[in-house]
């Protein structure tokens, strides 16, 4: 792993301010299922993926998760480190989705570093409007789209994740991701599985259709 580049905006940081990220910086690996943060008042620092899938999500009063977004190689996670901002408060978990490497800076570090570069804070800003725009995506998701259509965008978007037709996914994960009850998905996946749009097995959903989701997906 290094540093150097992962760090988005490394080239456009002083001598000084590299090697203070360098001492700063540690690598940690992260099995999957790991909680890092459970937001509030845990700042356990900002985290910038290496390698692997991170989880973020927010989870309702009966217990209901719904994912708000996941990340990948080389992306920022500011929830984490969200004592940083302090005027931002959101309840937020995020968990490893997979096996991950991932470099944890210290919060206070990296409010040092947005004081005095102009191109941390800026590179801040668009990772705050982009995960805006993300969290409103999802509540136009949720408010306008019926379950049907989501549900197939989201086996279209897992299955250019993992890059396969064969989906290793629960009912009850879906739903965990969805903000949808475990029952809701299984009755959907049966119906799309009588219209012949994907294959169900046993802890396997296997993707038959794809145009067929994609049509459904953007009626």
């Amino acid at each position: 792993m290094d540093l150097a580049q992962d760090f988005p905006v490394w080239g456009q940081l002083t001598p000084g301010q590299q090697q203070k990220l360098r001492e700063s910086a540690v690598c940690r690996r992260l099995p999957k299922g790991t909680v890092i943060s459970r937001g509030g008042d845990d700042c356990v620092g900002l985290l910038l993926v290496h390698s692997g899938q991170l989880r973020a999500y927010i989870l309702s009063e009966q217990g209901r998760e719904i994912t708000i977004y996941r990340l990948s190689a080389l992306d920022i996670c500011l929830f984490s480190a969200a004592c940083v901002m302090r005027s931002i408060q959101f309840e937020i978990t995020v968990e490893a989705e997979k096996d991950t490497e991932a470099w944890m800076i210290p919060a206070n570090v990296y409010k040092s570093l947005m004081e005095e570069s102009l191109a941390v804070a800026n590179y801040t800003n668009e990772v705050m409007a982009s995960r805006f725009s993300e969290v409103m995506w999802l509540i136009e998701q949720i408010m306008w789209k019926s379950f049907d259509k989501r549900l197939a965008g989201f086996l279209l978007e897992e299955s250019a994740l993992e890059g396969s037709m064969q989906l290793h996914l629960t009912h009850e994960t879906i739903g965990n991701h969805l903000g949808a009850a475990r029952e809701m998905v299984t009755r959907m996946l049966r119906y799309f599985q009588s219209e012949g749009l994907v294959r169900l097995g046993r802890g396997l959903i296997e993707i038959a259709d794809a145009a067929g989701l994609e049509k459904l997906r953007d009626q």
